[in-house]
């Protein structure tokens, strides 16, 4: 008859298997960070070359190209080891993910032929490398919804959330440019630049309050002595306090210039993350290895005689409601003493599981927050034909004047929508992405 000290054995060994499987995901993770840069330089010179006619950026374009190649490479090996099918309970979204980026890796060489041919302008450019690189996010977005470890999953918020940031970052980066370069601002182009800006604040601020002590000082250091932001936020001022035509359009490769070293700066910090979260991954796994070892290397006389056997010591001690000893702690001491029974263990094992699905569900909270107000923001511009700035500034003003959270008017929106018919949406990305 199998024990409990089987099944002991039997749920660490799940718990390392799952543990494998994320730590498969954060590589993948790691490569998407590398696919996500390559693909936002290859965007920026491809507006330019596009913006310029093919006077600027034409003999860059062609090296950076590679490198994207070569990224994506990379992507395609980490697939190959993460296997077929990926655990956890997003394993399903984090499949579909997958396979919606590969269709759009394979569409790059046309979007590259429409950019080398010069059928394309600026906006359309870059809503299309967007998209993209929307996938690549959305890939992140669902390995760091599955994570089952509190750490990893923290960390995995963390990063989703600066990517973002410099998604959108990089997308601000395309809207100044075209505006410097044409020499004024439109009403609509304004409005949807501040909305890049308030939105990759947000972004980063949820990095900020995720980040480990060791990225944060690295973060707050860029913060402080980030000489390009510092003449990004000149030019964002110049640009949205002059008139309409009087933006110089010799600004517009200053601008490009202070954008682009400022997201290699933003890369920098998001390699350390992807670096921690790898080295992270490798600790918690040799961990569970070291646990996993001492419960096998249990005696067969640390096991209760006759477990619940009446009258005996370790049946009736099922039915004490003694806590476990806080004192002592598997993971920490590597082996329980000889004679301690496996209701310890048992008990031990349940309140450090319970004590991880709790910490993983605050790390989840940032994500699911964010999925809510994007499926908001999407249906109140499917409805009422408004942009993605218009629609959050909607959601934005409703909260104010019914003094609520974003999230509860996002959520009421939601809960209304199966009360109202609907013409059919077009599809879309599935990454919670701001566009």
């Amino acid at each position: 008859m199998k024990s409990s000290l089987h099944f002991l054995v039997a749920a660490r060994q799940h718990e390392m298997a799952a543990l494998e499987q994320l730590g498969k995901a954060c590589s993948l993770v790691v490569a998407m960070s590398g696919l996500v840069h390559a693909l936002q330089k290859e965007r920026g010179l491809s507006n330019m070359v596009l913006a310029s006619g093919g006077a600027q950026g034409t003999e860059l374009l062609a090296p950076q190209r590679l490198l994207a190649d070569a990224q994506i490479a990379n992507v395609r090996d980490e697939l190959d080891r993460l296997g077929p099918h990926p655990s956890g309970g997003s394993g399903a979204r984090l499949c579909n993910a997958i396979a919606y980026t590969l269709q759009g890796v394979a569409a790059l060489p046309a979007l590259r032929a429409q950019v080398q041919a010069g059928r394309l302008t600026p906006p359309a450019c870059t809503d299309a490398f967007a998209r993209l690189i929307a996938g690549c996010l959305s890939v992140v977005f669902e390995a760091a919804d599955s994570a089952n470890e509190p750490e990893i999953s923290r960390m995995l918020v963390a990063l989703f959330h600066l990517m973002q940031g410099k998604e959108l970052a990089g997308q601000e980066r395309a809207c100044g440019t075209s505006a410097f370069a044409s020499g004024q601002l439109q009403p609509s182009a304004r409005a949807q630049w501040l909305h890049l800006i308030e939105s990759q604040e947000r972004c980063f601020e949820v990095f900020a309050s995720l980040a480990t002590t060791r990225v944060l000082v690295l973060w707050q250091a860029h913060m402080a002595g980030d000489t390009d932001m510092a003449a990004v936020e000149r030019m964002r001022r110049v640009a949205h306090t002059a008139s309409g035509a009087s933006l110089s359009r010799s600004w517009s490769a200053d601008w490009f210039a202070a954008c682009s070293h400022r997201l290699d700066a933003l890369h920098g910090v998001e390699t350390l993350v992807a670096q921690e979260l790898q080295v992270l991954c490798l600790h918690k796994l040799q961990a569970q290895e070291q646990a996993l070892a001492a419960l096998q290397a249990l005696p067969p006389g640390a096991e209760p005689a006759q477990e619940g056997a009446e009258g005996s010591e370790g049946g009736m001690a099922f039915f004490e409601a003694s806590a476990p000893p806080d004192t002592w702690s598997l993971d920490a001491v590597g082996a329980p003493a000889l004679g301690r029974d496996i209701l310890s263990l048992v008990q031990q094992q349940s309140q450090r599981l319970q004590t991880m699905q709790t910490q993983i569900d605050e790390a989840r909270t940032a994500l699911h927050e964010r999925k809510t107000l994007e499926r908001a923001k999407g249906l109140l511009m499917a409805q009422h034909q408004l942009c993605e700035s218009d629609a959050y500034q909607l959601l934005r003003q409703t909260a104010m004047n019914q003094n609520k959270r974003m999230l509860e008017v996002a959520e009421a929106v939601l809960a209304m929508a199966a009360l109202v018919p609907q013409a059919p949406a077009a599809p879309a990305a599935p990454a919670a992405t701001e566009r």
